[in-house]
């Protein structure tokens, strides 16, 4: 673990967490995140503030397989084992944005209205669980929808959102919220939404 790489990808994680908090895309202490390194992962121990990380709130762990630390890694470890056994993910930021998920509540996608949301992200499918976080309904689930989608919403939740690096999942998950805050604004006028979403962005 102390190896110029993983030092690299544990600041990394510093970075990308604060930012994470900071842009107020989870609480103080919810959501978690990982990278991959060929068959290990660093992921984000269990209750940790990913606003204020150290370096033992940076577990390494196998991708198949428990080791030693296994214990003080996230509740949602083996969510994040499957998803990158089921897809090219590299990076995977699990957050709880506010907007979005009060959105996930009532709708089943969430397809962005605004010019800057639609030209990275198209449409979010929203996805139910009868045990949303960390169940083994997840692990069979999320991966096949990730295949198809840099990011998705677990119905009253949050995102989980992947990338090649960490940053490029953040990416995704700010442009998620910030097109739910635009929707969740225009309704606030009194304004249906619905006849803003291009039609061709559901079938994609």
């Amino acid at each position: 673990m102390a190896s110029e790489k993983y030092r690299e990808l544990m600041e990394e994680m510093k970075r990308i967490g604060r930012i994470v908090f900071q842009a107020g895309l989870n609480n103080s202490h919810s959501g978690n995140m990982s990278v991959r390194v060929g068959r290990r992962i660093l992921i984000t121990r269990r209750g940790s503030m990913l606003g204020f990380l150290k370096d033992e709130d940076i577990i390494e762990t196998g991708l198949e397989q428990d080791d030693s630390g296994i214990s003080l890694a996230s509740t949602e470890v083996a969510v994040h084992r499957a998803i990158y056994k089921g897809t090219s993910a590299l990076a995977i930021i699990h957050s709880h944005p506010i907007t979005a998920t009060a959105l996930s509540i009532v709708q089943d996608e969430i397809v962005p209205i605004d010019v800057e949301g639609s030209y990275y992200i198209r449409r979010v499918p929203v996805i139910a669980f009868e045990f949303g976080t960390g169940s083994k309904e997840m692990e069979e689930v999320l991966p096949k929808y990730l295949k198809n989608y840099r990011i998705v919403m677990v119905k009253g939740h949050g995102a989980f959102a992947i990338g090649d690096f960490l940053e490029e999942a953040l990416h995704y998950t700010h442009v998620l919220e910030n097109i739910a805050q635009i929707t969740w604004r225009v309704r606030a006028m009194g304004i249906d939404t619905r006849p803003f979403e291009r039609e061709y962005f559901h079938k994609w």
